[in-house]
């Protein structure tokens, strides 16, 4: 996946730029107005994150001029402004997402995943494995088309493991998903195996097959189809 990172904090980008490049993603960078213009008019991008506030300009017209040329490239506007105005403008520009600062890096992966895996899906806001499906908009999950009551950690395990589809997840990556930075003040990582447990009865008491198969000394494997 390749990406572009409109980020004026040189903190900041350089941290967001080690991390999603450890995570096998092709990045580039501007810093400011003039450099993301002359980029998203020259090369095409899966995804492009836009900070609001940079030098020479404002995030909202990288975003709007962005639109204007490839409108099926998904964006994340990133920025500290907590503002009301500013996620409905991005929103109503074509933004995928909005995430504000500061937020942890697994989570903006996640999201980066979550809006790339519905551009490619068509538009389609729905993640389906077998009888199971999950809303990325309403944040629902759903087997058989009745609601199940998931937590907001079980709902982003959920959709980690149903995004990693027979993939081994080690417990490490499981823990960093759900808890960023701060799993590496945690004693232990017991509470992975709380939260598995706990989703697995609540999606087979819906009726759901149990697809969590435990991979001995190393992690979890979530088996299933779909898209």
């Amino acid at each position: 996946m390749k990406l572009l990172i409109v980020e004026d904090n040189r903190d900041l980008l350089e941290n967001i730029l080690k991390y999603l490049e450890r995570e096998g993603y092709r990045c580039e960078t501007a810093v400011d107005y003039d450099e993301a213009f002359d980029k998203i008019m020259s090369y095409t991008y899966d995804v492009v994150l836009i900070d609001i506030m940079i030098p020479k300009g404002d995030g909202l017209q990288v975003l709007r001029e962005l639109k204007s040329v490839n409108p099926e490239t998904g964006t994340i506007i990133i920025s500290a402004k907590n503002s009301l105005d500013d996620k409905v403008t991005g929103l109503e520009l074509g933004a995928d997402d909005y995430l504000t600062k500061p937020f942890q890096l697994p989570e903006l992966q996640a999201r980066i995943k979550a809006v790339n895996r519905r551009n490619n899906l068509g538009g389609s806001e729905i993640v389906r494995a077998n009888e199971i499906s999950i809303n990325t908009k309403t944040r629902e999950v759903l087997v058989n088309d009745d609601l199940v009551d998931v937590t907001p950690k079980e709902y982003d395990l959920l959709l980690y493991f149903a995004s990693n589809k027979n993939r081994v997840l080690s417990k490490q990556n499981i823990a960093e998903h759900l808890w960023g930075d701060y799993v590496d003040h945690l004693e232990n990582l017991d509470f992975v195996y709380q939260h598995i447990k706990n989703l697995r009865k609540k999606l087979v008491e819906a009726g759901a097959n149990d697809y969590i198969e435990s991979v001995y000394s190393i992690g979890y494997k979530f088996k299933g189809n779909g898209s």
